[in-house]
């Protein structure tokens, strides 16, 4: 049975079953069913895994070296939701330690062979970033202009969340980006931008800081993208599209 056709009893237990067989099994070196656990089919029991592993290292100090050789051998597993689910976890840790879980990203997530992994490292990048910026943004910049166009639109759309409450933080690393040619990098700049403005207080500050780019065909289609993004996000953003086309008007041109 799936996850979420489970009562929430009976995912708060399965929960906590998951989390105490990982505790064990990291207690004694045999890791069979958290290996199981992080190749599970379902998305969720995937998730319950890696979080447990983040709750674990923070809570038992004496494991948290086995924790790290463990999720080293892991990323070397055919089983691309093995790997997936250790970058997850890695991510969990990085919330508070990027510097010791740096090399699951810089040496193997971020180049990984599979998609789903590469999508794991976005996510993870975006949640440690969030709340732990400095060291993160610091290796998000390293790879702004790496020869692989993949990596740096990754990158690009790694760093979005910090930007959508601090976008002071990240509008210096996207202007980096203004003059990139590949499509799909300028796309994602574009969409990262729309996505910042429209939160509450942004709107202002990234009105401001792209009066100091000179790419002016780019800054025009971020323009139009930050008024759509107001009418297609209409529910969630802080202005109106009227409000928001009005703000560009006065306070840019």
């Amino acid at each position: 049975m799936a996850f979420y056709e489970l009562t929430k009893q009976e995912r708060a237990d399965l929960v906590l079953s998951i989390s105490n067989q990982i505790l064990e099994e990291l207690q004694t070196a045999k890791v069979k069913r958290t290996i199981l656990h992080f190749a599970d089919d379902d998305t969720y029991i995937r998730k319950s895994a890696y979080l447990s592993v983040g709750r674990i290292y923070s809570t038992h100090k004496q494991l948290q070296s086995s924790i790290l050789v463990l999720l080293n051998a892991l990323m070397l597993d055919e089983d691309f939701k093995i790997r997936q689910t250790s970058i997850n976890a890695a991510g969990e840790i990085g919330k508070k330690e990027f510097a010791i879980i740096q090399h699951f990203l810089f040496d193997k997530g971020l180049f990984d062979k599979h998609h789903s992994v590469r999508n794991a490292v976005i996510g993870s990048v975006k949640k440690m970033g969030d709340v732990n910026p400095i060291p993160v943004l610091a290796w998000s910049r390293s790879y702004l202009h790496h020869p692989d166009k993949e990596i740096r639109r990754e990158i690009c759309h790694g760093i979005e969340l910090r930007g959508r409450k601090h976008p002071q933080d990240i509008l210096p690393l996207l202007q980096e980006l203004e003059n990139d040619k590949s499509a799909s990098v300028r796309n994602t700049l574009i969409h990262v931008l729309g996505q910042i403005a429209y939160k509450t207080g942004c709107l202002a500050i990234v009105v401001d800081h792209l009066k100091r780019w000179e790419n002016k065909q780019l800054i025009a289609d971020v323009l139009e993208e930050i008024v759509d993004v107001h009418h297609r996000y209409r529910d969630f953003s802080a202005l109106t599209q009227t409000e928001a086309r009005n703000y560009i008007q006065h306070n840019f041109y």
